[in-house]
């Protein structure tokens, strides 16, 4: 009993060093105490995490005093996320490593359902929990990861067209009339730049479709040097190996000069499903690519050199080749899904 006893007042001292480093980012003394208060009321038993049933939790004999004081700290006290986020990271992120290196950032976002439209960025969209269109939030994070654990660095909201273009809503939700409408893969991108610029350990960047069919994601994440291995849809279009653009012909029009290659009935590209379709036998290999719970879990994969041919932004030159990743399960009559685009080689642990 002693022994149980004196492990609970250690991980009690813990979480109050914890949460003690964590207030500092409030920006103000006076707002440490109810930051504490905030945090446990978040982790105490309960569905609803709102203020007013967190203050119930927290202080039964003066809820209105405890109220006031989360109520002011959540709505009203001027204080960045971006500096608790890394105060975070500056206390966990050395516990991971301890355990291993960072091997990547995880680009994702975060569907919340929400009932009405007075919350700060709600809107009929994707929403992940439910798998459907359905009115929530939605936020845009990055997170980096070990072998063992995985920590998130950055996390914001996603703000649809119509809430930037309204500047009687953004008033009335206190949101900045100067924020502008930025698309989900400019937000990873931006987070992404930011992670640079703080000199957060560098891993593979790994990102689902949803950004990965963004040719400026891409471009962005070329520019800063970063390896990358992100899901792309099977109607996407690529150079198959051994093809590419026709070169652009001496121009003798008037005006500017055209942007893009020329294009011509028999040298086109193809589809990423077209090319894994028309790939020999040979090229697909049966590997394991999973710790399973009773056993390592296999698949069918392709690696092939292509060049992309999508016109999603302004490029004078064709694009450099990339490794693209493909997937078909030996139970399927093609493949379905699993494609991926690599801007480096598959290390051999995936092959």
């Amino acid at each position: 009993m002693s022994r149980s006893l004196s492990a609970s007042t250690r991980q009690e001292k813990r979480l109050s060093a914890y949460l003690e480093a964590l207030g500092q980012a409030a920006g103000h003394a006076d707002r440490i105490e109810p930051f504490k208060s905030y945090c446990k009321g978040l982790l105490l038993p309960g569905d609803r995490k709102s203020v007013e049933p967190l203050a119930a939790r927290l202080a039964p004999d003066n809820v209105r005093r405890m109220h006031q004081s989360l109520h002011h700290l959540v709505a009203d006290a001027p204080w960045m996320d971006e500096d608790l986020l890394a105060r975070v990271r500056s206390g966990v992120l050395p516990a991971m490593q301890k355990q291993g290196r960072v091997v990547a950032w995880v680009v994702d976002d975060t569907g919340f359902p929400k009932k009405g439209k007075h919350s700060v960025g709600v809107a009929r969209q994707y929403c992940g929990q439910v798998g459907k269109q359905e009115n929530c939030q939605v936020a845009v994070s990055l997170s980096i990861a070990t072998w063992k654990a995985s920590l998130p660095i950055a996390y914001r909201l996603y703000l649809p067209e119509d809430w930037t273009n309204d500047p009687g809503r953004l008033k009335a939700t206190k949101v900045p009339t100067e924020i502008q409408f930025q698309t989900k893969p400019q937000i990873a991108l931006d987070q992404i730049r930011q992670a640079v610029a703080s000199e957060v350990p560098p891993g593979v960047v790994l990102a689902d479709a949803g950004y990965g069919v963004n040719g400026p994601f891409r471009a962005g994440l070329t520019e800063l040097n970063l390896p990358y291995v992100v899901g792309v849809q099977s109607s996407m279009t690529v150079w198959a190996p051994g093809t590419a653009p026709l070169p652009a012909k001496p121009w003798k029009g008037n005006g500017r000069p055209p942007k893009l290659p020329p294009r011509d009935d028999q040298h086109q590209p193809v589809s990423l499903k077209a090319l894994a379709l028309e790939l020999p036998r040979a090229a697909w290999k049966n590997i394991p690519w999973r710790e399973g719970a009773k056993r390592n879990l296999r698949s069918r994969f392709a690696a092939v050199r292509v060049r992309p041919a999508s016109r999603d932004y302004d490029k004078a030159e064709p694009h450099a080749e990339e490794w693209l990743l493909i997937e078909w399960p030996s139970t399927e009559a093609e493949p379905t899904t699993g494609y991926r685009r690599c801007r480096k080689r598959p290390r051999s642990r995936l092959w």
